[in-house]
């Protein structure tokens, strides 16, 4: 296939990013065109406006959790994206590196690098211990570059061998990397991939520096809904598929006691199993939310008429709800 012929799928870029590896996992080269974009919500963008027939965007971390940037665009406050619908998930084993500039004048074997264990505070008495090492000296680092979830996944080693850097929050690892890479002082470090590390030419200065070894990222890919779905409106990988996953988003009164429970109580007495709730302000008013549900089952193939059941009994309970996809799934 050429590339005039091909689809094209948006992604939070740049080039060696996580979600640009997730990407790959769920999208064949010879097939698609890869996009990278600046932004989150540049994914959702381009997707409502039928720039790209889809679009991947990072959704939570098995160890720093959900990421609100994608919730904030999946409640769709300002209604900017009505046709935009979640199609799909790919996971991702996410191993972190810390890359850089080696010192000149300092190695492992000056004893100036720590014992690899946190100073316990009043506030966490018990701090975790770094699964890794340094692989060099990080005495000449003055500033570290990565997305927040990186660093939120990073915190045994960052508190251990970083104490006292400064932090930047950039839009994605790969950009840490790349800001890195114009660093003409040496004292700047990322926390990216290994990917990123042979693409920019940086030095390995740690290597899976996460804090636990089941780091995992899930990404949705989202898409525009058809009215009637048709088999391979996107191409997803079908080996290991094992089930069905939908996701609604929905508020309640806030001043009715019960009232998220009388929701809740909807998906079990359709026998539908709740697996993922997040929440998001509303911006209705102070400290009111919107509620994200995930749970098994498929709007689109439901013999039992289940989730139909489910959808009418919510329409009696909540407000404001809306059916933002269904999917199949690996896990």
């Amino acid at each position: 296939m050429t590339s005039q012929q091909k689809k094209a799928v948006s992604f939070l870029g740049p080039a060696a990013s996580y979600s640009h590896q997730a990407v790959r996992q769920a999208f064949p080269e010879n097939d698609w065109e890869y996009n990278p974009v600046v932004t989150i919500g540049d994914v959702f963008d381009i997707v409502q406006d039928s720039v790209s027939p889809a679009g991947l965007v990072p959704f939570e971390n098995s160890t720093n959790g959900s990421v609100v940037f994608t919730l904030d665009y999946l409640a769709d406050r300002n209604d900017r994206y009505p046709d935009v619908t979640v199609r799909g998930e790919v996971y991702v084993d996410v191993h972190h590196c810390l890359l850089g500039h080696k010192a000149l004048n300092h190695n492992l074997e000056d004893g100036t690098e720590g014992s690899g264990t946190c100073t316990p505070t009043a506030t966490d008495p018990s701090p975790p211990r770094p699964r890794t090492k340094p692989l060099s000296s990080l005495k000449h680092i003055q500033r570290i570059y990565s997305h927040p979830q990186a660093f939120g996944q990073c915190n045994a080693f960052i508190s251990t061998y970083l104490k006292g850097v400064e932090v930047f929050d950039v839009s994605s690892t790969s950009k840490a990397a790349e800001i890195v890479s114009g660093d003409t002082t040496g004292t700047w470090a990322a926390i990216s991939s290994q990917l990123a590390a042979e693409m920019h030419g940086l030095d390995m200065l740690g290597r899976n520096i996460e804090d636990r070894t089941d780091n995992t990222t899930r990404f949705l890919i989202i898409g525009k809904d058809p009215e009637i779905p048709r088999e391979g409106d996107l191409t997803m990988p079908s080996h290991g598929q094992v089930g069905t996953k939908s996701m609604v988003s929905l508020t309640v009164p806030h001043d009715s006691p019960g009232a998220l429970a009388k929701a809740l109580s909807c998906f079990e007495e359709f026998g539908l199993n709740l697996t993922s709730i997040n929440s998001r302000p509303s911006l209705v008013q102070p400290f009111h939310y919107i509620f994200f549900l995930e749970f098994r089952g498929h709007l689109y193939d439901d013999p039992e008429a289940k989730v139909r059941g489910c959808f009418e009994k919510l329409k009696n309970v909540a407000e404001n709800w809306r059916w933002l996809g269904s999917w199949r799934t690996c896990r």
